[in-house]
């Protein structure tokens, strides 16, 4: 308590942290700001009758920031960005150059690798924003819009989204933390209020022993999340004595640290857009007036996360990604390349082909472990409201992975911050 006292104590005192900290909480009021102002033509009684039912935009306004729920101008949020960034990473497989530029050609290279993910954030916006009102009108939700007033709206989103990533941006440039997950952060902790509220009016003393077993498990999963987050497999590593004249430098060792989670929550991503998709076809035929595309629609739409079907292929998907997404971001070869050139080596490991086909052994072994541990907090919220009938669940798979990862990332920072004023 103390030490974390005294973390406090030198944030503030410190000119520049401090004024990094107010930053990122001006940005955040400006972002609750911004979510609290609806588009045009809103029925509001037929939209909370929607989200109340829909599971779908549910998980959607996670990526929004909570921007979604009140259909406010920044309805998209941050997700048309992290769609774009993590379409450029897959495009590194399949485009050499792309790859080159991401992970050869330093800080000049991956700022102009960020300039194309910014400039693929408009089409994918466009997209997204046009399906959105699309079904919301549909929906009977948008009501008495001219075509004017649809082109309005579709450019309102789109500029929202745009801003949101500019402001994104800065908070990570002139703030503290990753400001697009600090968005997210905000987005989900906003919930907090309106999930603890619903839990007191639906109150019952008789499942006290259920709500306190609730807060047990909930207790225990969070400390899971920090320990598999945290936690390494480092591999030694020596570098090779050098006689340089009469002296000789080197020979000193140290270690890579391989993450468990290498992935992040990327893998939980990809598997709810895939498996959304369905439920975003189906809504958007749902008022069609031909009876195949409605059964159609029925059929896609019935397959939501209360079934069976969807929690054993959305543990299945996040396992396969989360192998997937670790290939194209971490590359073993090129690390052994490196170390190669750099005169170092894995003891008992042959330098070259063999240090990579070690260090892949290495990171397919953690990275089971990895992937069982993802997909087990996917589909945890499907469990628990199997098993307890609780729906009103804020922190449940990918938000509990957020916000555990956003917190751990600004403690690191911030101890990152203080560590370089003290010297």
């Amino acid at each position: 308590m103390d030490n974390f006292l005294n973390k406090i104590k030198l944030i503030w005192t410190d000119t520049i942290l401090r004024k990094r900290v107010l930053f990122v909480i001006f940005a955040l009021v400006i972002f609750r700001f911004l979510s609290a102002i609806p588009i045009p033509g809103i029925d509001t009684v037929e939209l909370n009758r929607f989200l109340s039912n829909n599971q779908f935009f549910g998980i959607l306004n996670i990526f929004s920031g909570g921007g979604l729920s009140n259909l406010s101008i920044i309805m998209l949020g941050v997700g048309p960005y992290i769609t774009s960034s993590i379409i450029m990473q897959l495009l590194t497989i399949m485009i050499p150059s792309l790859k080159r530029m991401y992970h050869e050609e330093g800080e000049a290279g991956r700022k102009k690798f960020a300039q194309y993910s910014r400039l693929l954030t408009v089409p994918l916006a466009a997209i997204q924003g046009f399906s959105l009102l699309a079904i919301l009108e549909n929906q009977k939700i948008l009501v008495n819009l001219t075509a004017l007033d649809k082109v309005t709206n579709l450019v309102i989103v789109i500029c929202g989204a745009m801003l949101m990533m500019w402001i994104g941006e800065l908070m990570s440039e002139f703030g503290v933390g990753n400001g697009v997950s600090m968005i997210i952060f905000a987005g989900i902790v906003s919930r907090l209020p309106a999930e603890i509220s619903q839990l007191l009016f639906t109150f019952d003393v008789s499942q006290i022993p259920l709500y306190l077993s609730f807060i047990v498990v909930a207790v225990l999963i969070i400390a899971g999340v920090v320990v598999v987050t945290e936690a390494e497999r480092p591999i030694p590593v020596t570098y090779a004595k050098q006689v340089r004249g009469m002296k000789m430098y080197g020979g000193g060792s140290t270690y890579i640290p391989l993450r468990v989670n290498q992935a992040g929550v990327i893998p939980i991503i990809f598997a709810l857009s895939l498996l959304l998709f369905p439920q975003m076809i189906g809504n958007f035929l749902a008022n069609s007036t031909n009876s195949v595309l409605l059964s159609i629609s029925k059929i896609l739409v019935s397959f939501s996360q209360t079934s069976v079907l969807y929690a054993v292929l959305y543990f299945i998907l996040v396992f396969l990604f989360t192998y997937f997404y670790t290939a194209v971001t971490f590359d073993p070869e090129s690390l052994a390349t490196n170390l190669q050139k750099n005169g170092a080596f894995i003891p008992g490991i042959r330098p070259g082909a063999s240090t990579s086909q070690y260090i892949s052994k290495v990171l397919s072994r953690i990275t089971l472990l990895g992937a069982v541990f993802l997909g087990f907090i996917a589909v945890l919220p499907l469990i628990i409201r199997s098993l307890t009938g609780i729906t009103a669940i804020a922190l449940g798979g990918t938000a509990l992975l957020i916000v555990v990862s956003v917190v751990l990332d600004l403690i690191k920072k911030v101890d990152a911050q203080i560590s370089m004023r003290e010297y």
